[in-house]
């Protein structure tokens, strides 16, 4: 068991790591060299402009304005400039909400802190139990502040009683109110919106195959019949995916390409030249433009051919589609509504944002979705139980001593005092953080499997099996397998009847663990978040080895979004071990403060400067975060009766079985009360903005406007490579007016698109890194902040094209 000295060394170990990991990081941040690494938020927007142009060569790589280096924790004033609706306009509802966790923690915490540590505190040392307790149970003075203090019977249980009811009720307070405000600014951020694809689409899947009848026709007759005065157009999908293989193969000959004109630009009284033989290791040497242009023009004639099979191959055709309509109101009935008398077919749903569309799994048949729900819940089951053999062997570190009367020939390894206070205090809380890190990526990779056809959804889901996978190994796996070692020698010598109170003491006494995991983890962890060493290694490996084209500079420098699968788990874990030991082991609360107002400044800094959001939900997950908070309170008070159960206090603890019938009560409340905001769409807000828009745009043409919006990304890039073919055919026209004025040429020079609303979201978006000529202030958080729902800020791209059928 880890003593306060133990506790000190880990505390003196993670300030110390976290200190030189900010450091490193005020240091590295401001060399020019790393500028596109800890600033790429600012680049994305076009409004930073890369310090390595001009200046001597020392000055492109090395910052030498040395009093820059004075201030290097500036960053934490400068993060906290922003306002919120700045933050929302810069980085999205989702990202501001996500912000909004770390200060809803601090605000439960605060207060709660400060009447544990001045009532409870007290109360327990005073008690004085664990002095008169067998030297054979291992003990420590930081369990003598504890619970397990207080001796059997005591009334002493009535003000630990009194605190659970006081602390469950400002829990709730706080819940309630953080929940009111987030469905509010959700519902205002919809209803500013400007008008986007999906407010008018809907998704179909289980679309029945009517013989003699393709699915376009189907779709066409269905939502003609049923919604005859709402329904505009639907775009088919299809299941493309060598046509998307020849797609990025050809993206890798271009950008080779494009790495030898300019070389050649460079230098043009030499032309690049290559092997073409295996790895250019031997061949014949041909000119490198000549013979990319030429493997580029045969890749053209192969997808060519594989996207008319594509096209003209009904069984490629799938039974999902995007449906939408001539309004707001119309999108929201069909959303909302049952389409046929058989509930298995015609389902319906919101769409996506394009950005949000996860296309491979359009191509799952609906059938099978259940079936792989059922194979990765038995395996994400299994996963959770094979990884309690290595948790249970790393909660055996956190208790030395015990494992010393287990297994004596480790004793003589850990005689020396500061080798013992490091394993105990340090050791097990790195090894579960290395154990839970290649987790994640497992979790997302199930979530793939099952099915789900929105990036947002598949980290909900992966969040949602994370946190399942902490609260069972991390939480109640280190309190089980803690305890058998911790208590094994004394569960062996003493009377059946001491059980019950030996386990009963030695929970709370778990407390030594979690707080070396928050210090590992919230400290230091958070600390090397802000430094983004694994990032920053990766992007100057990839300048010097991968990177050919400006376009290669920009992929290496994506930032990508805030890691929310695996965040959001580690978040709601935080609040869980709060919330339980507030009344049980009161001192670990400092450290949980410490690591919200951290991580609270770190996040800010990184979703102002660094993460670019891959799509925006509109806060989708806040509803996820109220239920487990609530599972939180409730798993605390469970826990509480049960240990008081150990203690014999029979008179005090039934006071608490009301408790939880309270809490379900007022959480069925706000599901009722706040979550139809994250599931539906008044139809009032729909008709609202219906007629705003007919009011203030009456000649907007909708068809173009959703011409291609959920057209497959891959057959997107083959139409950009057609318009530029036809922009040098036509002697460089303008595009967008070549684009509108010569369809139908178009559509004769080149093949048949499918049917579809165009418009081209990637994933991550595509953005266009044209630097300004000038730096921005070096104040960047005064910056002109881009529109909030600009499209073009987004990476969208609209086409004013007519909708016309594949018929």
């Amino acid at each position: 068991m880890a003593t306060l000295s133990d506790i000190g060394v880990s505390a003196l170990i993670n300030i110390l790591s976290a200190f030189a990991f900010l450091l490193a990081f005020a240091l590295l941040r401001i060399q020019p060299v790393n500028d596109r690494v800890y600033f790429p938020k600012w680049y994305i927007n076009g409004e930073r402009a890369s310090p390595r142009r001009g200046g001597n060569f020392v000055a492109k790589f090395v910052n030498l304005d040395f009093k820059t280096y004075l201030t290097f924790l500036n960053w934490m004033p400068q993060a906290l400039k922003m306002s919120e609706t700045q933050l929302i306009n810069h980085a999205g509802l989702d990202s501001a909400v996500f912000l909004r966790i770390y200060t809803l923690g601090l605000k439960i915490f605060v207060p709660i802190a400060v009447v544990a540590l001045l009532i409870l505190i007290p109360v327990n040392v005073s008690s004085g139990t664990l002095f008169f307790l067998r030297k054979e149970l291992v003990v420590s003075d930081i369990d003598k502040l504890s619970i397990s203090n207080v001796p059997p019977k005591s009334i002493r249980f009535f003000v630990h009683i009194g605190l659970e009811y006081l602390f469950t009720i400002w829990i709730c307070y706080m819940l309630y109110k953080e929940y009111d405000n987030v469905a509010t600014m959700r519902l205002h951020f919809l209803a500013s919106q400007r008008r986007r694809a999906e407010q008018f689409t809907v998704a179909v899947r289980n679309v029945p195959q009517i013989p003699g009848h393709s699915i376009a026709d189907s779709l066409d007759h269905f939502f003609k019949t049923n919604h005859p005065d709402t329904y505009l157009c639907h775009q088919a999908v299809y299941n493309a995916n060598k046509f998307a293989s020849l797609v990025r193969k050809r993206d890798r000959l271009q950008n080779w390409l494009d790495y030898n004109q300019l070389k050649f630009e460079r230098n043009p009284e030499k032309r690049p030249t290559k092997k073409i033989g295996f790895l250019g290791l031997w061949g014949e040497r041909v000119d490198s433009i000549d013979f990319y242009k030429q493997q580029i023009k045969e890749f053209d004639k192969r997808m060519e051919l594989e996207r008319q099979k594509v096209l003209k191959d009904s069984k490629s055709i799938l039974p999902v589609a995007f449906v939408s309509f001539k309004s707001r109101w119309g999108a929201a009935v069909c959303a909302q509504t049952q389409q046929s008398k058989n509930p298995t077919l015609w389902l319906t749903d919101w769409a996506p944002e394009p950005r949000d569309v996860y296309w491979r799994n359009l191509a799952i048949p609906f059938v099978s979705l259940t079936i792989r729900k059922l194979i990765i819940s038995l395996s994400v089951f299994a996963l959770v139980f094979f990884y309690m053999i290595p948790i249970a062997f790393v909660q055996s570190l956190a208790n030395l001593e015990g494992l010393e009367r287990v297994a004596p020939f480790l004793r003589p390894v850990i005689e020396l005092k500061f080798i013992k206070s490091f394993l105990q205090g340090f050791l097990p809380g790195l090894a579960l953080k290395i154990f839970l890190y290649v987790l994640p990526t497992i979790l997302m990779i199930m979530s793939k499997i099952e099915g789900h056809i929105a990036i947002s959804t598949l980290e909900r889901r992966a969040s949602a099996k994370y946190y399942y996978f902490m609260l069972v190994n991390v939480f109640l796996g280190s309190i089980v397998t803690g305890t058998a070692f911790q208590q094994l020698h004394s569960f062996l010598h003493q009377p059946p009847t001491q059980i019950p109170r030996t386990i009963g003491v030695s929970i709370p006494m778990k407390a030594t663990f979690f707080i070396t995991y928050i210090m590992v983890d919230g400290w230091a962890g958070i600390a090397g978040e802000i430094l983004r060493l694994k990032p920053l290694v990766i992007f100057h490996l990839k300048n010097m080895f991968l990177v050919k084209t400006e376009r290669d500079r920009e992929m290496a420098m994506d930032p990508g979004s805030v890691d929310y699968p695996e965040t959001l788990p580690s978040l709601q874990l935080y609040f869980l071990l709060g919330i339980v030991y507030a009344v049980v082991t009161p001192i670990l609360l400092p450290f949980i403060l410490v690591f919200f107002a951290f991580a609270y400044l770190v996040y800010r800094h990184q979703i102002i400067n660094v993460y670019n959001p891959q799509y925006e939900s509109g806060a989708a997950f806040w509803p996820h975060v109220h239920s487990r908070i609530i599972a939180s309170l409730l798993i605390s008070q469970l826990l509480l009766m049960g240990l008081l159960s150990t203690k014999e206090a029979a008179n005090s603890t039934p006071l608490l079985v009301i408790l939880p019938i309270l809490t379900l009560s007022f959480h069925k409340y706000c599901k009722s009360r706040f979550e139809p905001a994250f599931r539906k769409h008044p139809l009032e807000e729909a008709m609202a903005k219906d007629l705003l828009d007919r009011t203030t745009e009456p000649d907007i043409n909708l068809k173009a406007f959703l011409a291609d919006a959920y057209l497959h990304p891959i057959f997107r890039s083959f139409e950009e490579e057609e318009l530029v073919e036809i922009r040098v055919d036509k002697v460089r026209v303008d595009r967008h007016q070549s684009y509108a004025d010569n369809a139908q040429s178009r559509d004769d020079i080149s093949s048949p698109s499918p049917p579809h609303h165009a418009y081209h979201p990637t994933s991550p978006p595509h953005h266009s890194y044209h630097q300004p000529t000038t730096s921005p202030p070096q104040d960047i958080y005064h910056h002109g902040i881009p529109p909030q729902y600009d499209y073009n800020h987004y990476g969208y791209h609209y086409e004013a094209e007519s909708w016309t059928s594949r018929d």
